[in-house]
């Protein structure tokens, strides 16, 4: 089996050791994600655009996505990022957990990873 690694360049990966995403037998694996912004819905967006940027260097798309785990210092924000969730993943939602913890850095509202199968 091999592994083929992708990295996104990203502040953390070099400073941590880690890469966005991994493909190995058939899954796809994205790094949890935070994005840019100011608001929850603005850091949201950019994440869900850095994953679908490895998700297609690793050759699938949202809807390849079976698994997806959030993680907000406040519970309380995350619905406003709802209406962006579904229209990325669309007509085939994973499965999903969100999870109210702290993140590496209090400026970032919203981690999202993801897990894909590779489509045959």
């Amino acid at each position: 089996m091999s592994i083929k690694r992708i990295p996104s360049g990203g502040a953390f990966e070099a400073q941590v050791g880690y890469c966005r995403a991994v493909v190995a037998g058939g899954w796809v694996h994205v790094s949890g994600t935070v994005g840019e912004g100011e608001t929850v819905t603005e850091q949201c967006a950019s994440a869900l655009a850095i994953i679908e940027a490895a998700l297609e260097k690793a050759g699938c798309r949202f809807v390849d996505v079976v698994r997806v785990t959030y993680m907000l210092p406040r519970a309380a924000d995350f619905e406003a990022c709802w209406p962006l969730l579904r229209a990325a993943f669309g007509a085939h939602p994973p499965a999903a957990t969100m999870i109210e913890c702290n993140l590496i850095d209090p400026k970032f509202r919203i981690e999202i990873e993801v897990t894909a199968l590779l489509p045959e």
